[in-house]
């Protein structure tokens, strides 16, 4: 690892963000001598972010934190498009409804981790929408169209994998790196950005924007992108068997967001303490070198202070409590997933398969009887062997609810209503 001389540059390589950076010696001499703004773009294709944002959300909250000003861009006219990088298939269309509600959802997430302008920073928030969607074709084509080289684009990645697959690849997303790198020129002329980072997919796409800002403003900006993030085992970061690990608590509750990194690899934690806490390198590194048994306090460590940048401190520290009173009390946490039935289905005897779809700890029927041979499904902390068990009032705990669980670490409250 080169030894960058400006902070910036320096607290993102030691921590792990940096896969490529152009021009690297000149951005780390800018960054050195003055404060640089730089950007990141989120499409607006669901209500919120999930895991797999979080290593573009903290790149832009070092940046601040080395003195430097970030811009969130939200992608309100390109996600209209669509970006074709590592799809195999085109995006959904939504409607600019959609996109204006996912955008309010995404927005409550940066500003855990930004202080922005008029709340005592300088983050900046932008939409593309603001110049993309009243952009007039023939001015675009002639203004800008006429910089790219459809050979060139040919030879992306994002193209020809598709392309070699046979995949259908529209018109429509073939224009998306064109409106990318138009966003790069843009946000330059707005408000002086020279940087615009991401994911080492979005390469070719940041490079054409340099290129484009070259011919079109003379002007010289830079590319830094990020590694790819997956798991020791080779799984993509942020999906679980329940789905994408959301970052809105309405989607994906602050506990089962702490049990996500609490079930880190052995082989990731200290990596992942380094992208996704703020906590100092040494402390890291004096987890990350715990052994055996040990290194589970290391992955609750890690548990509790990347739910705290998400959910705050006192949600945090409530979930690892919640976890120590289940798992080594042996007690029952009020605080845990509950799901709600009618009374009415305990007088008549809910079926334990069914009890377990409706906690959503399995996905059918079937499902659960292969987790029943497996000896994996517990209720009330009794491991169950019989499919045909029916759960009624007398199963009811003190508390007035059935705890159910799928292997040591997956439990859901039913509680009848």
């Amino acid at each position: 690892m080169s030894a960058y001389k400006s902070d910036f540059l320096n607290v993102l390589a030691s921590r792990g963000f940096i896969h490529q950076v152009s021009e690297p010696d000149a951005l780390d001499t800018l960054a050195k001598s003055k404060a640089i703004t730089a950007y990141i773009g989120f499409d607006c294709t669901a209500a919120s972010l999930h895991v797999g944002s979080l290593l573009p959300i903290m790149m832009l909250h070092w940046m601040q934190q080395t003195g430097h000003r970030p811009i969130a861009l939200m992608g309100g006219g390109t996600t209209r498009v669509g970006d074709p990088s590592g799809k195999d298939e085109s995006r959904r269309i939504l409607t600019d409804e959609i996109i204006n509600d996912n955008l309010k959802g995404i927005r409550a997430v940066f500003s855990k981790f930004l202080k922005f302008e008029g709340a005592g920073g300088n983050a900046v928030m932008a939409n593309n929408a603001d110049w993309l969607n009243s952009l007039n074709y023939i001015d675009f084509l002639r203004d800008v169209g006429r910089h790219f080289s459809v050979n060139r684009m040919l030879s992306f990645d994002s193209v020809k994998l598709r392309l070699e697959r046979q995949q259908e690849l529209s018109f429509l997303e073939f224009n998306y790196m064109i409106l990318q790198a138009y966003d790069f020129v843009e946000l330059h002329k707005r408000t002086g950005c020279v940087l615009q980072m991401g994911g080492s997919d979005q390469w070719g796409n940041i490079v054409n924007g340099i290129d484009l800002g070259r011919r079109m403003a003379n002007a010289q900006l830079f590319a830094l992108t990020s590694p790819l993030i997956t798991t020791s085992s080779g799984a993509k970061m942020g999906k679980t068997a329940a789905g994408a690990v959301w970052l809105n608590a309405d989607l994906v509750s602050p506990y089962a967001y702490w049990q996500y990194w609490r079930n880190t690899e052995d082989g990731d934690v200290g990596r992942f303490l380094k992208l996704f806490t703020v906590m100092p390198l040494d402390e890291i590194a004096r987890l990350a070198a715990l052994q055996g048994a040990e290194l589970n306090e290391a992955k609750k460590v890690l548990a509790t202070e990347a739910t705290a940048l998400v959910h705050g401190r006192a949600l945090a520290d409530e979930a690892a409590e919640t976890a120590r009173k289940t798992f080594e009390g042996g007690g029952l946490a009020e605080t845990l997933p509950t799901v709600e039935i009618a009374r009415a289905e305990l007088d008549q005897g809910l079926g334990v398969l069914a009890a377990f779809v409706k906690a959503a700890l399995v996905a059918s029927n079937g499902e659960a009887r292969r987790q029943i041979k497996g000896g994996g499904l517990k209720a009330n902390d009794a491991t169950v062997t019989d499919e045909k068990l029916m759960l009624t009032q007398k199963d009811l705990t003190p508390e007035g609810v059935i705890k159910l669980s799928l292997g040591k670490k997956r439990h859901v409250l039913l509680k009848p209503v």
